[in-house]
């Protein structure tokens, strides 16, 4: 859960032009920032501006009707008219259902997002070891693969060392000392 929830509602009005205004923030907000909001567990209330009236649910049925139209709808037509149909006598206990059963999805995903972090967790302080192994093994064969290409050199009777020795002013040892 987020902080967020212990604060008051971010007060959002909705113009007559269609635009949305975060009092909060004093910027205009479109759908997918209200989205962003739902999101990130930020409360807030949208209001018409004219009328003062509490208009949430119809902002966010409309978010929802935006969701549905791209992508893979969540609601088929079938499961939409039996929402409908469930209007009136049933309204309330089918309210009640979806509240709890999507809650338990919530819930379910929270619960796995932990464990996901938690497995994260273990396998990298596993695999911190392993890693850390695997480097030390791949530093010593660099350092032996570059002390065998230097015999290897060497093998050549100092051609290339006296090129090198020369350009940079450096004695060989046995030279003069």
């Amino acid at each position: 859960m987020s902080d967020h929830t212990q604060s008051p509602p971010r007060l959002i009005k909705k113009y007559p032009n269609r635009r949305l205004y975060d009092t909060h923030t004093s910027s205009h907000l479109t759908l997918a920032d209200i989205r962003r909001l739902v999101i990130e567990q930020i409360p807030f209330q949208i209001v018409d501006a004219k009328s003062g009236e509490n208009i949430t649910r119809a902002i966010l049925l409309q978010i929802i009707q935006e969701a549905e139209n791209e992508g893979e709808p969540i609601f088929s037509s079938d499961m939409l008219q039996s929402i409908i149909r469930s209007y009136g006598p049933y309204q309330g206990l089918l309210g009640d259902y979806l509240d709890q059963s999507i809650q338990g999805i919530l819930d379910a995903q929270a619960q796995v997002g932990a464990q996901t972090a938690q497995v994260w967790s273990e396998l990298l302080n596993k695999q911190v070891p392993v890693m850390q192994d695997l480097m030390r093994q791949y530093q010593e064969q660099a350092r032996h693969l570059q002390r065998s290409n230097q015999e290897l050199f060497g093998m050549f009777g100092g051609v290339v060392g006296k090129k090198s020795d020369k350009g940079n002013g450096t004695k060989k040892n046995g030279d003069g000392d």
